[in-house]
């Protein structure tokens, strides 16, 4: 697996739209920093915030210029990582 520097799963354990990210990630060997929105309330404030709903999972996606992109929905995440790592 490798770890990518820039990406962050905003997640929780118990959600199966998370977890299809997750086996997603596990299938193209990537290894993205998983932050529990259940865990750490401020994470789950960060997606507010970001996205104006609660709903995970999110990809944060920060490029080198330190702009950041947030990216809702499993499915467009899936295809997002597939398309960058597949």
């Amino acid at each position: 697996m490798s770890n990518v520097s820039g990406l962050a799963l905003y997640q929780y354990m118990s959600c199966p739209y998370c977890a299809r990210v997750r086996a997603a990630m596990e299938a193209l060997g990537v290894e993205i920093e998983l932050r529990d929105t259940r865990m750490n309330p401020a994470f789950s404030d960060e997606v507010f915030d970001a996205t104006g709903r609660p709903t995970v999972p999110v990809l944060r996606i920060e490029s080198e210029d330190g702009s950041v992109e947030w990216l809702p929905e499993s499915r467009d995440i899936i295809a997002y990582l597939q398309n960058r790592f597949g």
